[in-house]
């Protein structure tokens, strides 16, 4: 697939092990083929990777219906509450799985079937962040989420009240989930589900948040506007960013089957 490409030094890397230079032509359409026979499902982020500023573009949703058309599953993993989508008129009918709030909520568009999979938001851990003036702070099912720089208070909050929570960042939105709650979490309830091997599924992310659940997936992909940590742990990064980016691996990989 000549449309993906790692620019160096980022240009190849399986395992966690980063090389210097592209493995040779030969041995990457053999890695690429091998992907396009077994992947069964894609599981993709939603802000920065599948949508640009809320929003799926055309030939994003064209690529994703696409690549369903083969019986193949596509699942959305986001930190979004589900009540967002409403706000921006995504279509979840895109999606096979929904798992939101950063892994806290799995949600199946065909049925409307919503299943939270963690403990509710502490009342005590809200009432205490409110007053300390952390806002805006939105309280889904499970997860609590704000903005930098309220992230010292947040942990200040959680060590104070002695409360199993994490504190989990995505690009300057600033994260609370009960421990043990991630995007991995999600994923893996979600493939459950679907009766799918973690083998079978491509990954794709940008962000601090998306390393758990890309770390499960048999294959990784970072868009172009990834943040280095992630495009340091990832089996290809594409050319393009966003939606683009997503749309040119899907292509490529349609090209290999």
């Amino acid at each position: 697939m000549d449309e993906i490409k790692t620019p160096a030094p980022l240009a190849w890397h399986t395992n966690d092990t980063l090389t210097d230079q592209e493995p040779p032509r030969s041995d990457l359409a053999k890695r690429e083929s091998s992907v396009a026979e077994s992947c069964r499902a894609m599981a993709t982020d939603f802000d920065g990777t599948v949508a640009t500023g809320g929003v799926i573009d055309e030939p994003t949703i064209e690529a994703l219906k696409a690549f369903r058309k083969n019986g193949r599953k596509v699942i959305l993993v986001t930190g979004r509450e589900l009540a967002d989508f409403a706000l921006i008129k995504t279509p979840l009918e895109l999606f096979d799985l929904v798992i939101a709030e950063n892994g806290g909520v799995l949600y199946t568009p065909s049925s409307g079937q919503e299943r939270v999979l963690g403990n509710p938001p502490d009342t005590k851990l809200i009432e205490e962040l409110r007053r300390r003036g952390v806002a805006p702070l939105s309280v889904g099912r499970v997860i609590l989420a704000t903005w930098e720089p309220h992230e010292t208070t947040a942990l200040e909050v959680i060590k104070q009240l002695g409360v199993g929570y994490n504190v989990i960042f995505n690009k300057g939105a600033v994260m609370l989930l009960p421990a043990g709650i991630d995007k991995a979490f999600g994923l893996k309830a979600a493939l459950e589900d679907l009766q799918i091997s973690t083998t079978a599924v491509i990954g794709f992310g940008d962000a601090e948040n998306d390393h758990a659940f890309l770390r499960m997936c048999g294959f990784s992909v970072a868009v172009s506007n990834a943040i280095p940590a992630i495009k340091n742990r990832v089996d290809v990064v594409t050319s393009a960013d966003r939606g683009r980016g997503v749309t040119e691996f899907l292509r490529g990989l349609e090209r290999t089957t």
